[in-house]
C-alpha cells in the first residue's frame, strides 16, 4: 500500500508544481507552439487558461516559479543555471539569479536543533549568546554570535528539511522517469541520470559538516594565494546540522553601496576575483562554484570575502591542463594547439578532424582578437564552444560544465565592478605562470615521476585485468527480450491525458 501511496503523493505534489509552473507559462509555453507536437499545444494551451499568462523571459518566469514552489525547486534552479549547454544562456543567466530568501523559523526551534546536535548542557554553554536570526533562506538560516574569540556565524538547518527534501525529490525522480519513458528524444538529456545526480548533490547539503569540510579547505588554500578571504571553521561548534564559523565583516556585493566607499580600488577588486578563481582552480583543483555577488562580501580593507561553500568543484590534472592550454591558445592566437587539447583531453572523438576543429576554434578567437576590453567577453567563447559539442560530436564532463559555468559568473561579477575589466588579460599572469611550471624542468620531471608511478599501478592491476579479459572470450548471454514502449503520439496523448485529470484533482 505504501509504494501506491507514494505514486500517487508524487504526482499530486507534481502537479501542484505543474499548476505552479503554468501561471508563470513555464510549462509548454506559447512561445513554442508551432515546435510541440499536438497534444502538447493542447495542454498548454489548457495550462495558461488557468494560469493567465505571466511577463518575462521565459528563464525569469521560471526562477519566479521555483521560488514559490520551495526549497527543492529552488535548488533545482540554481543546478539548472550550471547548464547552459543544455538550456541555453539566457536562461541559465536568469536563474543564477534565483532568490533564495525564506521567512526565518523561530529561536524556540533554532535552540531545539542546538540542543539536539550537542546536547541541552554542551549547547547550552556552547552557544549562549546566540543573536535572533540574520538571514534565512531555503536550506538554513544564519545567526551571529559573540565569543571571547572573535564573532561567529551560526549556520542552522531548517527543522524537518531533509523530510521535505525527500518528499519533493522523490516526485523528481517519478517525473524524469516518466519524461524519459514517453520521450524517445529526451534520452539524450539523460533526465534520470541528471535528476539523481541534483538530489544527492542536494542531501549532501543537509549534512553541513561536508561544508564545512568544503569551508576549512578553501580558508587553507586562500591563505596561501592571498586572493581572497575566507572565514575559519569553528569545529567544536560544527555538527551535521550546524556549521559555525567566522564572522565576516563588510557589505556584499548585492548591495549597490558596496562599491561606493572611498580608496575601493575597482580594478583590482576585479582581478582579484578572475586571478583567484584562476588560481585557485589551475594550481590545486579546487574552487568556489557559486561565485554569484550574494556570496562575495567587500571587507572593510577593500578585500573580496567568500562565504557559503555548499557547491565546491574540483577538477584532476586532465581538466586543469585543459583548461590553462585553452586560455592560453587563446591568448596566443594558437588555435590548432587548442585543438589538439580538446583531441587529448577525449573531448573530441578521434574521427573527427583536428584541422577542422581549429578552423572552428578561429571563427571563435578572431571576432573578439583586439577588441575593447568591454567587447572581450569569456562567456561568449565558451558559449561558441557548447555550440560545436554536437557538431564535433563533443562528450563533456559535468566538473568541466560546472567549472565553465562558475567562469562565465566570475566574468559577470568582475565586469559589474570594472566594466573595462578584460578576464583574458587578467588571466595571462596565472596561465602563464602554471603552463611554465608544469611544463618547464620543474614540471618534467614531475610528469616523469607521475607517469612511473601510473605504469607501477598499472603493472599491479594486471592479473585483474587478465581475469576480465579471459572472461569477455566466454559466449555472452543471451539478450532479454526488447522493452515495448509506447509509439510516440499515444505516450504524448496518454501523458496530457493524465495531466489534465489529475490537475484538476490536484487543484481542488
Amino acid at each position: 500500500m505504501e509504494p501506491h501511496m507514494g505514486m500517487i503523493g508524487d504526482y499530486r505534489r507534481l502537479m501542484r508544481a505543474g499548476i505552479a509552473l503554468a501561471r508563470h507559462d513555464v510549462i509548454l509555453p506559447g512561445a513554442y507552439q508551432t515546435r510541440l507536437p499536438l497534444p502538447a499545444r493542447i495542454a498548454g494551451r489548457i495550462l495558461r487558461l488557468v494560469g493567465g499568462g505571466a511577463k518575462g523571459r521565459p528563464g525569469q518566469r521560471l526562477a519566479r516559479a521555483l521560488e514559490k514552489l520551495g526549497p527543492a525547486y529552488i535548488k533545482l534552479g540554481q543546478f539548472l543555471a550550471t547548464r547552459p549547454d543544455v538550456f541555453g544562456a539566457e536562461v541559465t543567466e536568469d536563474l543564477g539569479r534565483l532568490k533564495d530568501k525564506l521567512p526565518p523559523f523561530s529561536m524556540k526551534a533554532a535552540r531545539a536543533a542546538l540542543a539536539e546536535e550537542f546536547g541541552a548542557a554542551d549547547a547550552e554553554h556552547l552557544f549562549g549568546d546566540l543573536s535572533d536570526p540574520v538571514a534565512a533562506a531555503s536550506l538554513a538560516q544564519v545567526h551571529k554570535m559573540e565569543l571571547a574569540g572573535g564573532t561567529r556565524a551560526v549556520k542552522i538547518l531548517r527543522p524537518g528539511i531533509e523530510r521535505q527534501l525527500t518528499v519533493e525529490l522523490s516526485a523528481m525522480k517519478r517525473a524524469a522517469r516518466t519524461i524519459e519513458g514517453i520521450s524517445a528524444e529526451s534520452q539524450r538529456l539523460k533526465p534520470v541520470a541528471f535528476t539523481e545526480t541534483i538530489a544527492a548533490a542536494m542531501m549532501r547539503e543537509t549534512d553541513l559538516r561536508l561544508e564545512a569540510g568544503g569551508a576549512d579547505e578553501m580558508h587553507e588554500i586562500s591563505q596561501k594565494s592571498g586572493h581572497f578571504v575566507v572565514p575559519g571553521v569553528d569545529w567544536d561548534r560544527t555538527g551535521r546540522r550546524v556549521l559555525t564559523i567566522d564572522w565576516i565583516d563588510g557589505t556584499p556585493l548585492t548591495d549597490p553601496k558596496a562599491l561606493d566607499r572611498p580608496g575601493i580600488d575597482r580594478k583590482k577588486l576585479a582581478n582579484d576575483i578572475t586571478q583567484g578563481f584562476l588560481t585557485h582552480a589551475i594550481e590545486y583543483g579546487v574552487f568556489h562554484a557559486d561565485m554569484h555577488e550574494g556570496n562575495l562580501i567587500i571587507t572593510p580593507e577593500g578585500k573580496v570575502a567568500l562565504i557559503d561553500f555548499g557547491i565546491i568543484g574540483r577538477i584532476g590534472m586532465t581538466e586543469r591542463r585543459f583548461l590553462a592550454e585553452i586560455l592560453w591558445g587563446f591568448l596566443k592566437r594558437d588555435y590548432l594547439r587548442v585543438a589538439e587539447v580538446h583531441f587529448e583531453a577525449g573531448y573530441v572523438p578521434a574521427t573527427q578532424s583536428v584541422g577542422e576543429f581549429a578552423q572552428a576554434l578561429r571563427s571563435i578567437g578572431e571576432p573578439v582578437h583586439g577588441k575593447p576590453a568591454e567587447e572581450v567577453s569569456m562567456g561568449r567563447v565558451l558559449l561558441q564552444l557548447f555550440d560545436y559539442t554536437h557538431t564535433f560530436g563533443m562528450s563533456l564532463r559535468p566538473e568541466l560544465v560546472l567549472l565553465q559555468k562558475t567562469m562565465v559568473q566570475v566574468e559577470g561579477v568582475a565586469r559589474a565592478i570594472d566594466p573595462s575589466h578584460n578576464i583574458w588579460f587578467a588571466s595571462e599572469p596565472v596561465v602563464g605562470g602554471w603552463i611554465r611550471r608544469s611544463f618547464g624542468p620543474e614540471g618534467a620531471a614531475k610528469l616523469v615521476a607521475g607517469n612511473v608511478k601510473e605504469i607501477t599501478n598499472r603493472l599491479k592491476r594486471l592479473p585483474e585485468v587478465m581475469d576480465r579479459f579471459e572472461a569477455s572470450l566466454e559466449p555472452p548471454a543471451p539478450l532479454p527480450p526488447p522493452t515495448r514502449r509506447f509509439a510516440p503520439w499515444w505516450g504524448w496523448f496518454g501523458f496530457i491525458t493524465a495531466l489534465v485529470a489529475l490537475a484538476i484533482w490536484a487543484a481542488k
